[in-house]
C-alpha cells in the first residue's frame, strides 16, 4: 500500500498563534501574490502568527499586519514551531 507524500505546508490561518513559520507558496490571483509579496509575504519570508482569531495578526520583516482569513488561506506556510 503506498502512501501520498507529505505535505508539511498549511495555510496561514491554521497557523497556531504565536508559532513562527516560513512562506513557501502564495495561491490566489496574480495582483493578490504581488500585494502580498509588496507587504513582506514573499516566498521564503519567515512569519510568526500573533493572533490566533480573524483578522489575523501576523509579524513578518519587523512589522505587524492584519491579514482577512480569505488572504490567510491563500498564503502557504512550512511551520517552525516557537512561542
Amino acid at each position: 500500500m503506498s502512501h501520498p507524500p507529505f505535505n508539511p505546508l498549511l495555510p496561514l490561518c491554521q497557523l497556531p498563534a504565536g508559532a513562527r513559520g516560513r512562506v513557501r507558496q502564495l495561491t490566489g490571483n496574480t495582483d493578490f501574490c504581488q500585494r502580498v509579496r509588496e507587504m513582506g509575504f514573499g516566498e521564503s519570508a519567515f512569519v510568526t502568527k500573533v493572533c490566533g482569531a480573524g483578522p489575523f495578526i501576523c509579524q513578518v520583516n519587523g512589522n505587524r499586519i492584519a491579514l482577512s482569513h480569505g488572504a490567510a488561506m491563500c498564503i502557504m506556510v512550512e511551520p517552525l514551531g516557537g512561542r
